[in-house]
């Protein structure tokens, strides 16, 4: 399947800045529909003989060897409560590259690649029971689609290090006032926290939001409010429901409130085509995920200069 996908990925590319995505969709052995974004997908095979130590995470199925690296099989159905598929003989593996990683994800079939309007995408309320690690879902067909939010699953495995280097300075402000503030905004609640513990780091106030959507309304209202509220720029995932950070970035250079703010999206949808899209939106900079002291870099060295910003010694 791995060459008519990544054909049909590269037909898919035009959805992006448009608030819409393209979903590779797939089961996890019951008839719920799951999606997991193209553009993490390097490829789908099927299920390879599989090398497990006994100290590997209880996520981890094995692990196997993919054009010469050696990576890990993470078993999604296990993931997200079903039971485990690392001994299903018609299993496949989603081969994914995300936050500058590569890993395998353990389905029970692979169903087609769709896509879905961001703004028919929302999170899930909490009675429908998906838990953290669904941040997504929409109808396709009639049918509920869930959005898997892979960092989540990741960092179950192994949490991203939250520490900024001693060669970056804090951004200080005046004694008398409070830190400056950005705008995070973010799907994923893992990415949100990590964020906020290294902009806290940094001695930056985060004003946080769960998508494009809740983060443009909160720009325009703090924009019509007092002036002291405002943010001093935005720091924004590419996918989210309802509105995306494409989206998101096109609505505030279009808004004469809000166009000259500075714009940094940040997101494990890594590569060439993410930073051509950064220049077809008008974005200031973009950041793969997590790497914190180059997203600190880039937040000191793009906050504008009322205020002066600081580095350490190098």
């Amino acid at each position: 399947m791995s060459g008519p996908l990544l054909e049909t990925v590269e037909r898919f590319t035009r959805l992006a800045g448009h608030n819409r995505v393209a979903m590779l969709m797939f089961r996890l052995g019951d008839g719920q529909d799951f999606g997991i974004n193209v553009f993490k997908v390097r490829e789908v095979i099927r299920r390879q003989r599989l090398e497990r130590m006994p100290s590997m995470h209880e996520l981890i199925a094995g692990s196997f060897d993919y054009r010469g690296q050696t990576i890990p099989v993470i078993d999604l159905a296990r993931a997200m409560g079903y039971p485990p598929l690392a001994d299903h003989p018609e299993a496949h593996f989603i081969v994914t590259e995300f936050s500058r990683s590569v890993q395998a994800f353990l389905v029970s079939d692979v169903q087609r690649i769709v896509h879905c309007d961001g703004a028919a995408m929302a999170a899930p309320p909490p009675s429908l029971g998906y838990g953290p690690r669904v941040n997504a879902v929409t109808r396709l067909d009639g049918n509920l689609l869930a959005i898997v939010d892979v960092e989540q699953v990741l960092a179950s495995i192994e949490p991203a290090k939250v520490e900024l280097s001693s060669r970056i300075g804090s951004v200080p402000g005046d004694a008398r006032r409070r830190p400056r503030r950005v705008l995070v905004a973010d799907d994923s609640m893992v990415a949100r926290t990590q964020i906020v513990e290294l902009f806290r780091q940094m001695n930056l106030e985060c004003v946080v939001a769960n998508d494009g959507q809740e983060a443009y309304e909160r720009l325009v209202a703090l924009a019509e409010g007092d002036s002291d509220d405002n943010v001093a720029m935005v720091i924004s995932d590419i996918e989210m429901p309802r509105m995306d950070g494409y989206a998101l970035t096109r609505a505030i250079r279009e808004d004469d409130r809000l166009k000259d703010m500075k714009v940094l999206l940040h997101s494990s949808l890594s590569g060439v085509f993410n930073e051509s899209m950064v220049n077809q939106v008008g974005a200031d900079r973009f950041i793969a995920k997590f790497q914190p002291d180059i997203l600190a870099a880039a937040v000191v060295e793009l906050l504008p200069a009322e205020e002066p910003v600081r580095w350490a010694s190098l």
